[in-house]
């Protein structure tokens, strides 16, 4: 099993930065992909950006130029980097795991974005 916990989201202004964390309860490393999701009320979930144990990254057209994926293998984590938020971006972002064929999720965390 896999454990994720994610961390740093909050109440930004629009056009503000917000550096979302998740971290896994094992080696990163071992995880064959890594992806951030949000759902928005009222809305399905959606992906948002996923990254590949080899570093191939894939962004949901809307993100793309403003969100950027990373992971950091020596620390098990999963990073979401977001700059020139909108209000469409607020939502709760999830963090997933697909490791040994099952997909694990962590409890999520809130974006808001308002003036």
């Amino acid at each position: 099993q896999v454990q994720l916990v994610e961390s740093g989201g909050g109440l930004v202004q629009p056009g503000g930065s917000l550096r979302l964390s998740c971290a896994a309860s094992k080696t990163i490393f071992s995880i064959v992909a890594m992806g951030w999701y949000r759902q928005a009320p009222g809305k399905q979930r959606e992906m948002v950006a996923i990254i590949l144990s080899g570093g191939t990254t894939n962004y949901t057209d809307s993100v793309k130029g403003r969100f950027t994926i990373s992971r950091d293998n020596a620390k098990n984590t999963v990073d979401l980097q977001m700059n020139s938020l909108k209000p469409e971006d607020t939502a709760v972002y999830y963090c997933n795991a697909l490791y040994q064929q099952f997909l694990y999720w962590g409890q999520g965390t809130q974006v808001t974005v308002s003036s």
